[in-house]
């Protein structure tokens, strides 16, 4: 009963959070329908040129500005991010010129452009231009030329390259759920009778992986898949590598009293925002993808980012709780907060579980045991289904 009622409770949680509608319907070359209504909506998508020159025109209903994350440039693929622009379903097609194929998906509070190229090619330029001439709505263009007709300099090394990205792969629309088994290496973590935390964490991590890419919906990306020491920055700046669009962090509890036990889901406190601002600037990634440097505009776009993104953690949570309680027992105060590091990036969803206390014999041998893991992590695993089934649903209304 507890648990159909926390299921529900996600359910409107996550309805609550929905954003408005697609205004129309992506097309290429230039033939769609469209109708006003949604802010910062997409409302079509345009190719045209051929091989020496690809314009790409984004079509959307306000200003907007792009994160370059890939631009082509020695691997055949491009990235970009859109701030606010939504897509409430994913959007693709076969490419044109320069261009092999195509896809727009919501990527957290910004629409993700990606797009495999035909040939080897770069961004030459990029530019938005205001309503004129007749036309009443704004147009993000991004215009592609062959790499070797571009004289690169060292400034202009493909980002993919600077931030540590693998060689290109082909297009995913799958979601990409990052997967943080805590600790590892040197660092033990917390000690039970049967041995150290960082061992539980990475079992119950490899059998979730192993549950979500049998499911055939996700891209999942390790932090770590073996016995390995990773810096808590380290895991923050993989999954916004990845482009996550959800980061589980999976840890086992412990404390003095061996009585205490029960599952618990972490989200980011409202505290902790300032230091997630002070995380954010070590490398300006955020303000790069921000108004020609208005310091005013990014710290709103950073404050409201933060915010839905907070949001959407705290509705995952409660969908994670409403599952966990029919595998685990449940701390008193099942759902909290805190400023921990793995929590600190603003874009991306993420909540840290403690599955347990390995300081409590029975959540320890529960966390041991292969088969009650197993059907904890399928409870997790549910989860997620459940997040973004309802998310994708009432946003494609």
């Amino acid at each position: 009963m507890l648990a159909r009622v926390g299921r529900t409770l996600a359910k409107l949680r996550i309805r609550a959070l929905a954003v408005g509608g697609l205004v129309g319907a992506c097309c290429l070359l230039g033939v769609a329908s469209h109708a006003a209504g949604v802010t910062n909506g997409l409302l079509k998508v345009r190719l045209g040129g051929d091989a020496t020159q690809t314009r790409i025109v984004i079509d959307v209903n306000q200003a907007t500005t792009a994160k370059v994350v890939a631009d082509g440039a020695g691997d055949r693929r491009v990235i970009l991010m859109m701030p606010g622009v939504t897509v409430p379903e994913t959007i693709d097609g076969s490419g044109h010129g320069l261009v092999k194929t195509w896809a727009i998906d919501q990527s957290g509070r910004a629409a993700r452009l990606q797009m495999e190229l035909a040939a080897g090619a770069t961004i030459k330029r990029r530019f938005l231009l205001p309503p004129a001439d007749g036309v009443e709505h704004y147009r993000y263009v991004i215009d592609l030329v062959p790499v070797e007709t571009v004289v690169l300099t060292s400034a202009q090394v493909p980002l993919a390259r600077q931030l540590g990205l693998q060689p290109a792969q082909p297009i995913s629309l799958k979601k990409v759920v990052v997967i943080d088994a805590g600790h590892g290496g040197r660092d033990v973590g917390a000690q039970g009778a049967q041995g150290f935390e960082k061992d539980v964490n990475l079992a119950a991590a490899l059998t979730l992986r192993s549950r979500l890419e049998r499911a055939g919906r996700y891209r999942v990306v390790m932090t770590r898949d073996s016995d390995v020491y990773v810096p808590l920055e380290s895991r923050v700046r993989i999954a916004q590598r990845a482009n996550a669009d959800l980061f589980i962090s999976l840890h086992s509890d412990s404390g003095p009293d061996p009585t205490v036990k029960g599952a618990s889901v972490y989200t980011l406190s409202d505290k902790a925002s300032g230091r997630a601002a002070k995380f954010v600037s070590k490398d300006n990634w955020f303000m790069k993808a921000s108004h020609n440097g208005d310091r005013g505009v990014s710290d709103i776009l950073f404050d409201l980012t933060q915010r839905a993104t907070r949001n959407r953690s705290a509705a995952f949570a409660q969908a994670m709780i409403g599952r966990v309680e029919d595998e685990a027992p449940l701390l008193r105060r099942s759902q909290r907060d805190a400023g921990f590091m793995v929590l600190l990036a603003p874009e991306v969803p993420a909540v840290l579980l403690e599955m347990g206390f390995v300081t409590n014999p029975d959540d320890e041998h529960r966390l041991r045991d292969p088969a009650r893991r197993a059907r904890l992590m399928n409870a997790v695993a549910a989860s997620i289904d459940e997040y973004f089934t309802e998310t994708t649903r009432l946003a494609a209304r």
